[in-house]
């Protein structure tokens, strides 16, 4: 039964996902069990060509995945009969899409514009660009030695301190880039506490100087309670080795939309930075929640970072369906999630520098579309997010990629790989990255082929096994595969093609709230841990 068409936002409209014809056709597809196995499906020679997409050097290679063109033309069509295109002209455009806020979620607008009337209105470019502008001069403040602490000494190393988006972006691409600006001068060292766990702190301030330390306190409303108490114990550290307490707010930058908040704390205005409602803390790394980034990498780079994620939004809002990378992923997610009925998908990144790539997926992804209510208030009536897992693909080898082999889960995989690493000075570096090419292309195929028990009968047996041996060993020995996989290659990993992969699953994330008809931009489930802790902190005599 079709639920009443609801208004979300301008040129859009909701109707139960589950209800649409192209939905139907899916699931048809996916009982009458019409797509062959994996194996059959990779003996096509013209296979890989046909399901590869380029951008800027970047390759999506979907041949992996348990799809026909009958299903893709599906998949398409559903896009469609989901009002795709109007969904995301209605983001570019800052309508109100976070329906439950009734405001807009205009992430794109901090990565910039090279047209002269941007959609989302001067006034916000205006905004966006003045604020990035702070940053990047206060970048090159730091680097010029134009701040010091209360010894008169430059800052040697940055402490950030926030959780959830305010830690995960900027972590994220700390890892991924600072190592390629080391020959850079001044380079700090920047530090992650996002773990209220004294604990956390304490490992991390150990070993650095209070003098030369800067604190970056990163909190969207300024009263998150994890992040305030890592402050109140930041500035403690900082009096407690000598720090005078009219001198602490040298030490001290506030990232924040609440700016008046942040002035009755001490914080300088000069050193405090501003985002805006319109940005949520998982899609916020491009605003100055970047800025321990820019600091880490430089302000050239950043804006590099910006660049990639610019080019990115670009193509998802211009390409065709089935060339548009993260409408792809986001279709063939929803056929695995929905359609094959895959509860959970895995992440396995070939470069230990996206090492906490994973970790920043899972929030996006999970925080996102971990939704139960339709945008008209009803219960969903389709399965939405998957759980997102993994991390370093070659660890993983070692650790749970058996249970995708062998287990009775069906685990849909997104390998993420790295062309080219010039930059690594370690002897054999080409060596260690052909073995992680290897390693993730056999991976692939691996999950994709299988080996049934004829083959592994066949290979026990040039082994010179027994027949007993071999009735005893071989379904031991057997793997169904029809595993589906992507595989994601970068040139290079780079500030432009960081800021590219990460939009792409901003986008994808969007695209499938877009077919499941959910907000991917409110966190409820969130908030409602911070209220319950409020609520414990007021009275906690009631629950001794």
């Amino acid at each position: 039964m079709n639920l009443p068409a609801t208004p979300i936002a301008k040129g859009t409209s909701f109707t139960a996902p589950c209800t649409l014809g192209a939905w139907k056709k899916l699931e048809d597809l996916a009982q009458a069990q019409a797509v062959p196995h994996l194996r059959e499906l990779l003996s096509d020679p013209e296979r890989a060509l046909s399901m590869s997409v380029h951008l800027h050097g970047m390759q999506l290679d979907y041949s992996h995945q348990r799809v026909t063109p009958s299903v893709l033309a599906a998949l398409a069509e559903l896009a469609q009969a989901s009002q795709l295109s109007e969904h995301i002209q209605a983001l570019f455009s800052g309508d109100q899409v976070n329906v439950s806020e009734q405001r807009a979620a205009l992430h794109v607008a901090l990565r910039g514009q090279g047209v002269t009337s941007p959609p989302w209105g001067e006034s916000i470019q205006h905004q966006v660009e003045s604020e990035l502008e702070r940053v990047c001069s206060f970048v090159n403040r730091f680097e010029s030695h134009g701040l010091k602490g209360y010894s008169d000494e430059p800052f040697t190393d940055v402490v950030n301190l926030g959780i959830g988006g305010s830690a995960l972006g900027p972590l994220t691409c700390v890892q991924a880039l600072e190592s390629l600006n080391v020959g850079r001068s001044p380079h700090p060292k920047v530090h992650f506490v996002s773990n209220v766990d004294a604990w956390s702190l304490w490992q991390t301030l150990e070993g650095l100087n209070p003098r030369t330390t800067l604190f970056i306190v990163q909190s969207k409303t300024f009263t998150t309670q994890e992040t305030t108490l890592l402050a109140q114990s930041a500035k403690r550290w900082l009096s407690d080795h000598g720090c005078p307490p009219m001198a602490l707010s040298l030490h001290l930058v506030a990232v924040t939309a609440r700016e008046d908040l942040a002035a009755k704390q001490g914080f300088l205005p000069s050193q405090t930075f501003r985002f805006w409602d319109w940005v949520g803390g998982r899609y916020s790394v491009w605003s100055a929640i970047g800025l321990p980034v820019a600091l880490a990498i430089g302000a050239d780079d950043f804006k590099r970072l910006l660049a990639g994620a610019r080019a990115m939004d670009e193509h998802f809002s211009t390409a065709p369906t089935l060339q548009n990378i993260p409408v792809l992923m986001a279709l063939l997610g929803v056929w695995n999630r929905n359609f094959l009925k895959a509860p959970s998908h895995h992440i396995a990144t070939y470069a230990y520098r996206l090492r906490g790539l994973t970790p920043y997926i899972q929030q996006l992804d999970m925080e996102s579309n971990g939704k139960g209510t339709h945008l008209n208030a009803s219960r969903v009536q389709v399965e939405t997010a998957p759980i997102v897992w993994g991390g370093l693909g070659i660890d993983g080898q070692h650790a749970y990629f058996q249970l995708i082999h062998q287990g009775e889960h069906l685990v849909p995989v997104d390998f993420i790989g790295i062309r080219q690493d010039q930059n690594c000075p370690m002897p054999l570096t080409q060596e260690h990255l052909r073995c992680l090419h290897l390693n993730m292309m056999a991976q692939a195929q691996a999950m994709a082929l299988g080996r049934d028990e004829s083959h592994t009968r066949s290979e026990m047996q040039a082994q010179g096994l027994s027949p007993e041996a071999i009735d005893a060993l071989a379904p031991h020995r057997s793997f169904k595969g029809n595993t589906p996989s992507s595989s994601l290659w970068l040139q290079e990993l780079d500030a432009f093609n960081l800021g590219m992969l990460m939009a792409l699953y901003e986008h994808k994330t969007f695209v499938q709230a877009s077919i499941w008809g959910i907000n991917p931009f409110d966190q409820w489930g969130v908030e409602l841990g911070k209220t319950m802790a409020n609520e414990l902190a007021r009275h906690p005599d009631d629950h001794a």
